[in-house]
């Protein structure tokens, strides 16, 4: 598409007009859509008729993806962007959330190898290494109908024997970590990967290269489909959560390092170095790859875990609930899409939360044996004086959580509703998915930084002649 189709034509007219003494010359511009029928007659009539053919027809699927397109151009040129192309999955950029029958987590569909197939896996901020059940000695059950959630289709199992694009990554590859227990440098790289935030679940295999299905939004590649090469774990057996079924069809880790799907993307030069994830009100939400945000949003730096950014962790200042700041001095804290709930050092926690419990205007009750020890019985009235909470970051930067409960239907038949915060012994805390309801969250690795600013994450986008809803979200 050339660029005078999606520039925008603006027919300045100088109207020079004689007035009295006391006036002076009066400019005036006229604004033409790109696409109106002026606008297609002043391209005929410069460049023939030819322009006029391949004029867009209005409101058509095609006007509204030129559109986008040229919006994407201009928020990319605001930010001094290189690589302008934005990326999703495939299948859309649609997250998912199914609750507690699938372990809190949100999900998106991926498509991988050729010929493809699909998974649902679990989106996690916290870790690096996407991987899919493979060749299964120890898997969770891959049947929709086990579990008690709206699928149209089962989960699957991939093998790499079955794709004519995968191939083992060896011992000596730079991305292998695991090479100690090689036997010769040429061996399938083997790996085992523990996730802490789950006691006792892991998932192992072996590691190989083959080929992520993405869609693309940006300068001239609105639709185009790529397939990208990525490194994936071959996961044999899982143990703990993930065989019990949490994520049973794999995860996708979306940390900093080298072996991340955003990392591999950027540094096969697709996209800038840092995606974004977004997750409204209603828990589902979208992910995108190559979302540097913009330039109002406000961030943190991400700082380094004894030397190394690792993981994505803040520094976070101070907090305060409601218009009372407390003078507790700030905390560490990881930020993880991977873990449900929000968690905070126990000083700060216990500092929190009984000035939450103060200003809450409503009978107080502990849940499920003490798990969760700040649940109130509120009227709606009362829902309307939920405290926020504000953690303030460097530079004056605030994350608000507007409300930080979760609501549950309680055994006698009324609602309660629950502070969705949790006591950590470690002395960082997490901030998870909860907190970032609400949220376009921008992880930044290119330029160690985290952004955010307040999102619906609803629209729509035209694409390939079919309107996807809440697909991707353009800020």
């Amino acid at each position: 598409m050339e660029c005078d189709r999606v520039a925008v034509l603006v027919v300045v007219v100088l109207l020079c007009c004689q007035l009295e003494a006391s006036a002076g010359l009066t400019f005036s511009s006229k604004l033409i859509h790109r696409f109106s029928d002026e606008a297609k007659s002043l391209s005929i009539s410069r460049k023939g008729n030819a322009s006029g053919d391949l004029w867009p027809e209005r409101y058509s699927f095609e006007y509204f993806q030129l559109l986008l397109g040229n919006d994407l151009k201009r928020q990319r040129m605001k930010l001094g962007s290189q690589k302008n192309q934005l990326l999703f999955p495939s299948q859309g950029s649609q997250a998912l959330f199914f609750g507690n029958e699938l372990d809190w987590l949100h999900y998106t569909w991926i498509d991988i190898g050729t010929p493809n197939v699909s998974f649902l896996v679990a989106l996690d901020a916290g870790s690096d290494l996407l991987w899919v059940p493979c060749d299964c000695i120890q898997c969770a059950p891959l049947s929709a109908s086990y579990y008690n959630i709206s699928l149209d289709r089962d989960l699957s199992e991939y093998s790499p024997s079955l794709s004519s694009t995968s191939r083992h990554l060896p011992c000596d590859h730079q991305l292998c970590e695991w090479s100690s227990n090689c036997k010769s440098p040429k061996d399938p790289c083997p790996y085992i990967f523990n996730y802490y935030d789950f006691e006792n679940t892991s998932s192992a295999g072996f590691l190989v290269e083959d080929k992520l299905h993405l869609a693309s939004v940006g300068d001239h590649t609105a639709g185009k489909m790529f397939q990208a090469p990525v490194v994936l774990g071959c996961g044999r057996k899982q143990s703990g959560s993930y065989f019990d079924g949490a994520a049973p069809d794999g995860v996708m880790g979306l940390g900093p390092g080298d072996i991340s799907v955003p990392s591999l993307l950027a540094k096969a030069g697709l996209i800038q170095n840092c995606f974004s994830l977004c997750f409204e009100e209603n828990d589902s939400g979208r992910i995108l790859f190559g979302d540097r945000g913009h330039a109002s949003q406000q961030s943190t730096p991400f700082l380094p875990i004894q030397g190394s950014y690792v993981a994505y962790c803040v520094g976070v200042e101070s907090y305060c609930v409601g218009n009372s700041c407390l003078k507790r001095s700030g905390f560490k804290a990881l930020v993880d899409s991977g873990s449900s709930f929000t968690y905070l050092p126990s000083e700060v926690y216990n500092e929190l939360v009984s000035e939450f419990d103060k200003q809450m205007n409503a009978q107080r009750f502990s849940l499920q044996e003490g798990l969760w020890d700040y649940c109130y019985n509120a009227s709606s009235q009362e829902l309307h004086n939920i405290p926020a909470i504000q953690l303030k970051f460097p530079r004056n930067q605030d994350f608000v959580v507007h409300n930080p409960t979760f609501s549950v239907s309680h055994h006698q038949g009324f609602t309660m509703y629950c502070l969705s915060l949790q006591p950590t012994d470690d002395s960082y805390g997490i901030i998870g998915q909860n907190f970032m309801t609400g949220y376009h969250m921008v992880f930044d690795i290119e330029n160690l930084k985290l952004g955010w600013s307040n999102s619906s994450c609803k629209y729509t986008v035209i694409l390939f002649g079919l309107i996807m809803e809440n697909s991707i979200s353009l800020f």
